[in-house]
């Protein structure tokens, strides 16, 4: 009987965590639109275009005002000058609350950087959907270079490494 618990147990865990296989650096980025807000104010957003200035820092976090997406919002926020002194431009993107994002913006985002609904089909290019709650995205971080080009991964559902891990990759594109 243990045995058949422990086993039930093990499915279960296996079942309710997020996906974590993210995109590898090299691994080619795909090009998007989103909609969302910047400082409560409507926004649009395309890769491809962005990638033309720099590259692009795009976090995706399972849900607005959530503590865990408040704080690694309000993190990158803090950071925010030390992401465009390196050129890069950072945007979040979600699947959870998004009824809720012109006022996330403001509120944690500090309106520094915009905000974004995630797109159909995104998440699944982006291995980012959150299993255990359909339709929110987990909480995974990519640095995408020039090139279109994923140069730097990280997953974690903590928030609190997000931004140093992040910022560390893109001054390392800087150095090469």
């Amino acid at each position: 009987m243990r045995r058949h618990i422990a086993a039930s147990l093990a499915a279960l865990a296996l079942t309710a965590a997020p996906a974590f296989a993210e995109l590898d650096a090299g691994d080619a980025a795909a090009d998007f639109t989103v909609s969302g807000f910047q400082a409560g104010e409507p926004v649009s957003f395309h890769l491809a275009e962005a990638l033309e200035e720099g590259p692009v820092v795009l976090f995706f976090f399972p849900a607005a005002f959530t503590s865990g997406c408040e704080a690694q919002a309000a993190a990158f926020a803090e950071a925010i000058d030390q992401f465009t002194a390196e050129g890069a431009r950072v945007i979040g993107v979600t699947g959870g609350n998004t009824d809720r994002l012109a006022e996330f913006s403001t509120q944690h985002c500090a309106s520094a950087f915009p905000v974004f609904a995630v797109e159909d089909g995104m998440a699944r290019d982006y291995d980012a959907r959150m299993m255990m709650r359909p339709g929110w995205t987990n909480r995974t971080s990519y640095v995408i270079d020039q090139n279109s080009t994923i140069a730097f991964s990280w997953s974690d559902m903590s928030p609190y490494e997000h931004v140093d891990q992040t910022l560390a990759a893109v001054r390392a594109l800087n150095i090469e």
